[in-house]
């Protein structure tokens, strides 16, 4: 069959696999399927993607298809792979014109190269450097897109050998391409500046293209660049369809410089200077009024970040240890880095970055539980401003901080006393230098006396209830919470009991939050300066605004930060806590209800109940109809929320067996549970194994009469399946079923034996004692029959 005819019976297919009917599509599939592995299958695809006159979708699928075919079958050693014929083949059709109007077959070209470029693709990148050349504006697109594919692909092999050949195949295209990006960036200039927005943003994509082959002799001309596209954004307006990729634009130029800082530090040194005078004058100048955008700000921050903490950059303590080039470097940011310069980047961050905006102060007002789940943890620093500048502060401070702490001392003792309640300015100013004392609070050990600054200005502050003074009171308690374990007297301590009391009364929902975040890490047991003393004065008044606050807010993050504060107290005061849980053990069922489609939030009703099980002790039981379903459904690996709730499930149930005075027969009959738990082998074994010792201790005929047949099964699969240790600690606790009932013991897990002998002659079980075996040895002697008696020799040669 020629290649026509064939073209027809495929098009029909890929027709009919576009359809919406399902009795129409699945066989089409099917007989597609059947296909792929067929000698000219993908020629015909070639032939039918590649005419533009037929629909969209049906090239589409035919596209689809192709590229599922060079991914399982391009390779000469995969199954069914292509002959090297009909990969000449396809390789000349790929590449036989560039005017396709459909963007996605340069990535099916960057594939082919990927594994055949340059040896069996010799003429792909000659061929793709003369059709940028042409004057046709989409055979010139095309070429430049796949140009950017075929060298991306090709710069993401890490192979030595290939490796070496991009290398090669750069040193050729390197001067072409600066020039090309050169010419494009130019023009895209001379169109913006004329209003020709068409053919600027085509001028710019194309820009954009070039720019990935761009290496290190070329990154000073960047910066010029960068300069002219920020000055031609002032004449370009927000609704344009320009500004936005101008926008990319700068942030790919300015990512570019991080990555080759990040990558090649030493082969960065000659652009520090350059670098900092840029990133510097551009967002801690006037510079940058006008021109400058929050990504591109955080992009300069982050780069000035790198510069001041990396590690290359920073000389030995003994300089004559110091590369030339690490001095080289610390010498440029030396004399970069002048009083003057670093007076201005610290109070600008302060007084200028670190202000809450006008779109927070509206959140706080609108939405003040979004307001308080600020993303400021992990990587967010890379890419949200308020993180970013926050991060710049601690590190500057921190590398330069006997410069600048005179600086934020003098911006502290300027505010001193309550401020004018009509100042929103001075208001702003002071929340964003008590953020500045806080983030700096290890490098100001030595120079704030925090316990005076506290007893005579921050706890008069935290009792101003004026709501126009909400932002002090919310980062009064947030600095506290900073310098608690910098420097803060234990005896103080029934002060700050009292004002967290009464921000929790607080009729600003933030400033609750703040204080709930405060105590969050004020609570844990490793707060070794906490006493229960000291506390339990304030332990009802807290328990109960707490509990009122959980049920008075609505987001899951703030339900999961409060529960999480009852959990601490709870853990902290343990019995003591008993008077005041009703009201939080009669909510949490509703609670849990309310938040099956919140798995965090459950996780954290799991370890409030954790805590609330080990302060009631016995009295727990009276939990048992809400408990019980929860450990249940939580332990159950048929139910899909056990993947986030089975850790906290098992020391959940754990606890309640460890608090429970009997066994009952609910509790019984959650053990169904185990076995599947126990086929995992994961890393939840251990809390599984004193779970079964937990029921053997509590009533074990009762147990073993119902569980041990299909405990004893699951034993002898385990001991197949795990590591050495674990198998040993699964021995121990049938040691414990062998001492707690030495008559049910021995005959239900005597089919355990063959795989214990087998341990033993092995010497797997070296770990075990000899009373361990005398143990085994003594309770299976008496359940042995006589031809089985011959076996107890081993246990007496390992006694």
């Amino acid at each position: 069959m020629d290649l026509n005819s064939a073209s027809t019976i495929v098009l029909q297919v890929l027709t009919q696999a576009t359809s919406q009917d399902t009795a129409v599509l699945k066989p089409a599939e099917e007989q597609l399927k059947q296909w792929e592995t067929q000698p000219g299958f993908y020629s015909v695809l070639l032939n039918i993607f590649t005419n533009h006159t037929l629909d969209v979708n049906v090239r589409w699928l035919a596209v689809l298809y192709f590229k599922n075919g060079i991914d399982r079958y391009w390779r000469r050693v995969a199954p069914h792979a292509l002959s090297e014929e009909e990969k000449t083949t396809l390789r000349a059709g790929l590449i036989a014109n560039f005017n396709e109007p459909v963007n996605q077959i340069s990535v099916l070209i960057a594939k082919v190269a990927r594994v055949d470029c340059p040896r069996q693709w010799p003429e792909l990148i000659p061929t793709l450097l003369e059709s940028v050349k042409v004057q046709d504006d989409l055979r010139q697109h095309r070429a430049l897109l796949t140009f950017y594919h075929v060298t991306k692909t090709l710069a993401s092999k890490r192979l030595a050998a290939d490796r070496k050949l991009f290398y090669d195949l750069a040193s050729g295209i390197y001067s072409f391409a600066c020039s090309l990006w050169n010419h494009h960036t130019d023009t895209f200039l001379q169109q913006a500046c004329r209003g020709d927005e068409a053919a600027a943003t085509n001028s710019l994509e194309r820009t954009l293209h070039t720019y990935s082959y761009i290496f290190q002799g070329f990154l000073h001309a960047v910066f010029e660049r960068l300069k002219q596209f920020l000055e031609c954004s002032r004449s370009i307006r927000a609704e344009n369809v320009c500004r936005d990729r101008l926008e990319k634009t700068i942030i790919l130029f300015t990512k570019v410089l991080l990555d080759f800082l990040d990558q090649h530090p030493f082969s960065f040194t000659s652009l520090i200077q350059r670098s900092l005078e840029f990133a510097v004058s551009y967002v801690f100048t006037e510079a940058g009024e006008g021109v400058v955008f929050e990504r591109f700000i955080v992009q300069c921050m982050n780069l000035i970040k790198m510069i001041v903490k990396n590690y290359a950059y920073k000389p030995s303590k003994y300089i004559e240890d110091s590369s030339p080039e690490t001095l080289e470097a610390h010498k440029i940011k030396t004399a970069f880095f002048t009083y003057p310069t670093l007076m201005e980047i610290c109070r600008r961050l302060v007084t200028h970055y670190f202000l809450l905006t006008e779109e927070e102060l509206t959140m706080w007002e609108e939405d003040p539980e979004g307001f308080t789940v600020e993303e400021t943890g992990g990587d967010s620093w890379k890419y949200s401003l308020r993180p970013c500048t926050e991060v710049l502060f601690i590190d500057i401070f921190h590398e330069y901080n006997q410069t600048l702490t005179p600086v934020l001392l003098e911006m502290v003792h300027s505010l001193q006393g309550t401020t004018n309640m009509e100042d929103t300015s001075a208001i702003l100013i002071k929340d964003a230098v008590y953020n500045a004392v806080g983030l700096a609070a290890y490098e100001l050990f030595d120079s704030v006396d925090f316990d005076q600054w506290f007893k005579n200005q921050l706890l008069a502050e935290l009792q101003v209830s004026h709501n126009r003074y909400k932002p002090i009171r919310r980062r009064v308690i947030w600095l506290i919470g900073q310098w608690i374990s910098v420097k803060f007297k234990s005896d103080l301590r029934p002060m700050l009991y009292e004002a967290i009391r009464n921000l929790l009364q607080d009729q600003d929902l933030v400033s609750c939050a703040m204080s709930i975040i405060f105590l969050n890490g004020f609570l844990p047991v490793d707060d070794f300066e906490f006493r229960t003393d000291q506390f339990l004065p304030y332990l009802e008044s807290m328990f109960t605004l707490l509990f009122q606050l959980l049920q008075e807010v609505t987001e899951c993050d703030t339900k999961m930060h409060v529960l999480h504060v009852l959990s601490c107290v709870n853990e902290r005061v343990n019995v003591q806590i008993r008077p005041y849980v009703g009201c939080l053990v009669q909510y949490l069922p509703l609670l849990w209800k309310q938040s099956e489609e919140h798995n965090m939030l459950r996780c954290a009703i799991l370890t409030t109940l954790i805590h609330l099980v080990q302060g009631l002790g016995a009295d727990s039981k009276n939990l048992y109809p809400f408990l019980l379903p929860v450990i249940q459904l939580s332990t159950d690996v048929s139910q899909p929320p056990h993947v986030y709730l089975l850790e906290d499930g098992l020391e959940l149930w754990l606890v309640t067996l460890e608090n429970s005075p009997c066994l009952t027969p609910e509790l019984l009959r959650i053990f169904q549970n185990m076995s599947a738990l126990l086929e995992l082998s994961s890393e939840n074994l251990k809390n599984c194994f004193k779970i079964i010792n937990a029921y053997i201790f509590l009533s074990s005929t009762e147990f073993l009469q119902m569980y041990a047949v299909d405990l004893c099964r699951s034993f002898c699969e385990l001991l197949k399946d795990i590591t050495t240790e674990g198998q040993v600690q699964a021995l121990k606790v049938v040691e414990n079923v062998l001492k707690v009932n030495p008559v049910l013991g021995p005959q239900m897990f005597q089919p355990l034996l063959p795989s214990v002998f087998k341990g033993i002659i092995d010497g797997e079980y070296l770990q075990l004692s000899g009373p361990v075996i005398s143990c085994w040895y003594f309770s299976f002697s008496l359940v042995l029959s006589p031809s089985d008696r011959s076996l107890t020799a081993i246990f007496k040669v390992y006694m």
